[in-house]
């Protein structure tokens, strides 16, 4: 998975492109929780993500609840498949989705 960080001020942008699974899980949430301090907006762009298992779940959420202490979080350009994941375990409830 390939992991593409810009900041600019207070919010932050991870763009995604890849596999978010139980190998690539541990890399994303180490540059987010390296990277989340002062950070008032956090976007997770999925643009180029191919897949998500749950290991990539419990890190959005892990982001989401830091996120709800200190600002917002939009997880954006999500497709389909991806979307169907987050219906279906109930994340679609919990995280701020846009799809394109």
């Amino acid at each position: 998975m390939k992991i593409a960080k810009t900041q600019k001020g207070n919010s932050l942008c991870f763009a995604l492109e890849g596999r978010l699974d139980t190998n690539t899980a541990p890399e994303l949430e180490a540059a987010i929780k390296g990277s989340i301090d002062g950070v008032e907006e956090l976007t997770i762009d999925m643009q180029g993500l191919d897949y998500l298992s749950s290991a990539g779940l419990r890190v959005l959420l892990g982001a989401q609840k830091t996120m709800n202490k200190q600002g917002n979080m939009r997880v954006t350009h999500v497709n389909d498949t991806i979307m169907e994941i987050f219906e279906v375990t109930g994340f679609a409830d919990i995280l701020t989705i846009d799809k394109e």
